[in-house]
C-alpha cells in the first residue's frame, strides 16, 4: 500500500495495539488510543480508565529498548473487501511541553472521554517505517 494511503488510514483509526518489548517474555501488546502528527504519533497515559502499577509496564519496557511498533486495522467478517492494516515502526523519543500540550488537544479532540481530563503524561514516538496490506488497493472503509 502507497505511504500516503497508511498515513490516512492511520490517522483516522480510533484504535491501535501498540507492541513494546519486554526484557523477558518478549513482545507486549496493548490496546491505545493515539494521535497521529506529522512523523509523530502521541500515546496517552491517562487517568480516565482504572490502571494496575502506578509505572505501567510499557513505560518501563520503553525505558530499557525505545523501538516499538503500532499497529491498526480493520476487520469486517461479512466483507473482507474492506480488510487492511498498517503498522508503524516507532522509536520512544519524548517531547517537550509545546508539542505534548499540542498533542494533548489533538487527543482529546479525537476521543471525546479525554476533553477536560488530565493526562498523567503521554509517550510520544518518531515513526521509523510505515508499511500496510489492503484486501482493496482503492476502497478507502468510512472513518
Amino acid at each position: 500500500m502507497a505511504r500516503e494511503r497508511c498515513e490516512r488510514l492511520m490517522r483516522n483509526s480510533g484504535r491501535g495495539v501498540l507492541a513494546t518489548l519486554h526484557p523477558d517474555r518478549g513482545v507486549d501488546t496493548v490496546p491505545v488510543c493515539f494521535v497521529v502528527d506529522g512523523d509523530r504519533v502521541a500515546v496517552p497515559l491517562d487517568a480516565v480508565k482504572p490502571k494496575g502499577p502506578s509505572v505501567l509496564q510499557r513505560v518501563r519496557n520503553l525505558e530499557a529498548d525505545p523501538r516499538a511498533s503500532l499497529l491498526c486495522d480493520h476487520w469486517d467478517p461479512g466483507d473482507w473487501s474492506g480488510l487492511w492494516w498498517v503498522r508503524a515502526s516507532l522509536v520512544h523519543t519524548g517531547a517537550g511541553a509545546d508539542e505534548q500540550g499540542r498533542l494533548g488537544a489533538r487527543l482529546a479532540q479525537k476521543y471525546p472521554p479525554y476533553r477536560g481530563q488530565p493526562f498523567t503524561g503521554l509517550l510520544v514516538f518518531g515513526i521509523t517505517d510505515l508499511t500496510g496490506w489492503s484486501a482493496s488497493p482503492d476502497r478507502t472503509p468510512p472513518g
